[in-house]
């Protein structure tokens, strides 16, 4: 048996280091925001036969010097491009580099048209933005919640909300960890985030608080079946579902990795964010939660 629970102090460390400095870099330099959030344009491109690929699309594209910029493939062979706010003089020699790249030879025949050209303004930016934050919080609310009203009738031992307040701190870590990653991921490769991104937190909150719940409905049980203190009730408990969170994790992992590796750009973001989401969640479940719990309870016998 693994001493997780006695070691906690370690591990609550580096996840508070980890934590720390995700918080500095997102106040010091913030996260790259795509056009989803700041504002920007959006070009459709149709083809008459194979699209252009992706890194065809940046190397002409170049020198344009267009800012998070990103290329979606669209059914068969469609395209949509991403970037910065573009006036018309520059939509129009875009529309023309693309179509002297995709004919070269045949300058008459069409092979590549135009479906729609459009702006995102940054009001709606903003609104999305204000929207996401909600949507974060109020599902970090009802997952508090939640666990509160299903472990009440342990509260004799452990008062229910200290389990969902556990979890919220432990979702949290997980939340701030990929941030802290795409704020780097932001500044120094300039990789951009957009609503996808979002998606992707969520995905992680749900999946994590899983594997959290997983682990405390183990500790409930015990609670009532097992003798000892509490914190080797909860070691006991916490080493009993560990072989099983970390082979349900990984076989997410691995399967997230084709996606990743395959799934373009347009999807690049959102699988990163949740690979190192899941990894973050995992951990947390193991190493955060129950230790938090532990930790909270000894300080009220203390005082």
């Amino acid at each position: 048996m693994l001493n997780i629970i006695p070691k906690r102090k370690i591990y609550l460390t580096i996840s508070g280091i980890l934590v720390a400095l995700s918080i500095i870099g997102f106040f010091v330099y913030g996260l790259n925001y795509g056009i989803d959030f700041t504002g920007g344009s959006l070009i459709e491109l149709k083809f008459k036969e194979e699209p252009l690929s992706n890194d065809a699309i940046r190397d002409a594209l170049a020198g344009f010097d267009l800012k998070s910029l990103t290329a979606q493939p669209l059914g068969g062979k469609g395209v949509i491009l991403r970037s910065q706010d573009i006036d018309e003089a520059t939509h129009q020699a875009i529309i023309e580099k693309l179509s002297g790249i995709a004919n070269p030879e045949n300058k008459e025949e069409v092979f590549m048209e135009e479906v729609r050209f459009e702006s995102v303004g940054p009001s709606m930016g903003k609104e999305l933005k204000g929207k996401a934050i909600k949507a974060a919080i109020l599902a970090i609310l009802f997952i508090a919640l939640y666990i509160a009203w299903a472990f009440r009738k342990v509260s004799k031992k452990v008062p229910s909300w200290k389990y969902g307040v556990c979890a919220v701190i432990a979702l949290f870590h997980d939340v701030m960890i990929v941030v802290g990653v795409f704020v780097f991921l932001g500044k120094y490769h300039n990789m951009a985030v957009d609503t996808s991104f979002v998606a992707a937190l969520l995905t992680i909150l749900g999946y994590s608080v899983n594997d959290t719940i997983v682990i405390f409905d183990r500790i409930r049980e015990n609670l009532f079946k097992k003798a000892g203190a509490f914190e080797e009730v909860v070691n006991t408990s916490v080493n009993e579902v560990l072989v099983r969170s970390i082979h349900a994790s990984g076989t997410t992992f691995v399967s997230l990795i084709p996606v990743y590796l395959f799934g373009g750009d347009a999807i690049k973001g959102f699988s990163l964010a949740l690979l190192i989401g899941l990894i973050s969640g995992t951990y947390s479940s193991i190493f955060i939660a129950s230790p938090i719990l532990v930790e909270w309870e000894k300080a009220r016998i203390k005082n």
